[in-house]
């Protein structure tokens, strides 16, 4: 199925061919993209109410996220994230709860590697207890707010010591969900954001290298 020009737009900041502050052309955007300038327009003005997009001047570059922002999108993904893994310990399936342990295996070879391999097979993991906890409107509320990770700049994966520590922490995560504990996978979860978070703001401040 050929993809349209919002998701196109979308999988481009995602993947970091465009960055924050990046400036989006339509007409550049239409002959790279290979579509009309019309969806072009329509993708981008709805990218603009999402917040994805940001005026400057007469432009519309990619958004940025200050310090007061990062605080309120950590927020809200730790509660909706515990929730998600509060959910899918109750009503994932058996062969859910085996894929999810499998990622954290296989995710294991990734430790000191390419940051970016890294951050997607995060968002894998993360992405397949949105779907065990089988709630839709949870899973679409999830999806919303993770578009917006593509505004930070870089993966706080990428920090010394950081992907370790991640690994420990989906473990932790996995293991509450076969146990079908509801209050330990939203509390692994609730630390792991947290943690996500802290390290974010530690390599902001100068405190960690990142590689």
């Amino acid at each position: 199925m050929q993809k349209d020009a919002y998701t196109l737009i979308i999988e481009a900041i995602e993947s970091g061919t465009y960055k924050p502050g990046d400036r989006l052309v339509e007409s550049e955007l239409a002959e790279r993209l290979g579509v009309s300038r019309t969806p072009v327009r329509e993708a981008l003005q709805r990218l603009e109410t999402q917040s994805m997009l940001a005026r400057d001047g007469r432009s519309l570059i990619v958004a940025s996220l200050d310090h007061n922002q990062l605080a309120e999108f950590y927020a809200v993904r730790s509660e909706l994230e515990g929730l998600a893994a509060r959910l899918a310990a109750r009503h994932a399936r058996d062969e859910e709860i085996r894929v999810l342990r499998g990622m954290v295996e296989d995710d294991r070879a990734l430790l000191g590697g390419d940051p970016r391999l890294l951050s997607r097979a995060n968002r894998r993991f993360h992405k397949q207890i949105h779907l065990a906890s089988h709630n839709r409107f949870l899973v679409q509320q999830l999806e919303l707010l993770h578009r917006s990770m593509a505004l930070m700049a870089g993966t706080s994966l990428a920090a010394e010591g950081r992907d370790e520590a991640a690994m420990a922490e989906h473990d932790h995560i996995v293991a509450a969900i076969e146990a079908r504990d509801g209050d330990a996978a939203d509390e692994a979860l609730h630390r792991h954001i947290s943690k996500a978070f802290e390290t974010r703001l530690r390599v902001e401040a100068g405190e960690l290298r990142v590689r």
